[in-house]
């Protein structure tokens, strides 16, 4: 975009004959051009660029409400958590991969053949101290943030995931919310309906700059709140991160109920 020389190139017999008036205004309108031109490129993806995405698997949880481990849970004659791990080994998009996990989890991963470099870090006490955690081992442009609880991840989701982040610099696998909704009072009794338009229910990968998720956890850390995801830590600095509608099933195991019907999707 040569818009600079159209508002600078002012032929000498002209110049002479502009007051100082509309030589400051021609001068505020190149800055303006400027500002937006800047702006448009942070949320641009620049093709020549190396960008580069790591994957942070969390799996540090207790599962209290499964009554057992849940990461260790059979899913289709593998442990939910190698699930989870081998979609991310399966995505082109992603070059390595870090498990926030306790070390007698990482036994799940046993017999593994990564195609890439893979990471065990110990947890934190709750999930942004996890995240940060898998931070402090990443070199890359991007972090892919996925819970180790939701194996039918598709590779291709992920990498739909991966794609939006780098032109819009935060991106999150979501889905639309389709049920009827209701609020309800106290007692349990329906109030009122709820309208589902642009209601959308989170998931994962949750994806983002570095730099970003870095500045966006310091400042949750500074507000001294709690967060129970990254698009809701991206919020507290302002930025406005791309949902990704999910194309195939990609539910979070947190009771017996989602674990059989995590295995009725497989069969």
């Amino acid at each position: 975009m040569d818009f600079h020389r159209e508002y600078l190139a002012i032929p000498a017999a002209e110049g002479l004959r502009l007051g100082i008036f509309e030589q400051r205004s021609r001068l505020r309108l190149l800055l303006a051009h400027l500002k937006v031109r800047c702006k448009t490129l942070r949320h641009m993806e620049v093709p020549h660029l190396h960008n580069t995405c790591s994957a942070i698997i969390v799996a540090a949880g207790s599962s209290q409400r499964m009554g057992f481990d849940k990461l260790a849970a059979d899913l289709d004659g593998v442990p939910v958590l190698r699930r989870t791990v081998e979609a991310f080994f399966a995505a082109d998009s992603i070059e390595s991969v870090v498990v926030v996990c306790p070390e007698e989890r990482w036994k799940l991963l046993e017999g593994l053949k990564p195609n890439k470099p893979l990471t065990r870090v110990n947890g934190g006490n709750d999930r942004q101290d996890s995240v940060a955690a898998g931070l402090a081992e990443i070199s890359s442009n991007y972090v892919a943030v996925h819970d180790g609880a939701r194996p039918l991840i598709s590779p291709d989701d992920i990498n739909r995931c991966v794609a939006a982040a780098a032109m819009h610099q935060a991106a999150a696998l979501a889905r639309r919310v389709s049920e009827t909704l209701k609020r309800a009072d106290d007692e349990g009794f329906s109030n009122e309906s709820v309208s589902r338009e642009n209601l959308w229910l989170m998931e994962t990968p949750q994806i983002f700059g570095i730099a970003l998720l870095n500045e966006a956890y310091l400042n949750v850390a500074a507000l001294g709140i709690s967060v129970t995801d990254e698009v809701s830590a991206l919020e507290t600095i302002g930025v406005r991160v791309r949902l990704v509608e999910s194309k195939y099933p990609n539910l979070k195991i947190t009771t017996p109920a989602d674990l059989a019907l995590a295995k009725a999707y497989l069969t």
